[in-house]
């Protein structure tokens, strides 16, 4: 990650926390949504996720009923079979893994399910979507691991107080 930005990203977002918070809290949603299609995918051309896999190494999106079903499907497992060997009911009643990092991600952080993985992990890290407004500690949490959620949300300060 050459970008200067990119740079020390880990701690620059720690130290923005608060900013990103206020920004977040005070933003016009329909500027930010408009902002985020070209910030997203000029974030992800800036970061390889493969030489990053943080949130697979370390978090778990929510297993829902139909990704259950197709996961299972696709293993030829038993969804109980599947629930048992790999996921738990966590504190907010979400199907989420048991282990970190997820068991589906391999050493060279390829996933051995990307083709029918949980939509949380399709939709990660929710950065052209509304969601990075609705779910602002989602966003402020995700920024403190995801340097593509960190790129967004700094990219986003620079816009908006233009």
């Amino acid at each position: 990650m050459p970008e200067k930005l990119l740079q020390n990203w880990e701690k620059k977002s720690a130290e923005h926390q608060k900013q990103y918070k206020q920004m977040l809290q005070r933003a016009d949603k329909n500027k930010v949504l408009k902002l985020l299609p070209e910030l997203n995918e000029e974030a992800f051309k800036k970061v390889d996720c493969l030489q990053c896999a943080n949130c697979c190494k370390n978090y778990s999106p929510r297993f829902k009923t139909p990704d259950i079903k197709r996961i299972a499907k696709h293993l030829r497992m038993k969804e109980g079979d599947f629930i048992e060997t790999y996921l738990y009911l966590d504190e907010e009643g979400d199907y989420v893994v048991r282990s970190k990092p997820c068991p589906f991600l391999g050493n060279d952080n390829y996933c051995s399910i990307y083709d029918v993985r949980p939509s949380d992990c399709e939709r990660f890290p929710y950065t052209d979507e509304d969601v990075i407004i609705k779910r602002q500690q989602l966003t402020l949490k995700n920024s403190t691991f995801c340097p593509i959620t960190y790129y967004v949300l700094e990219k986003l300060m620079d816009s908006i107080s233009k």
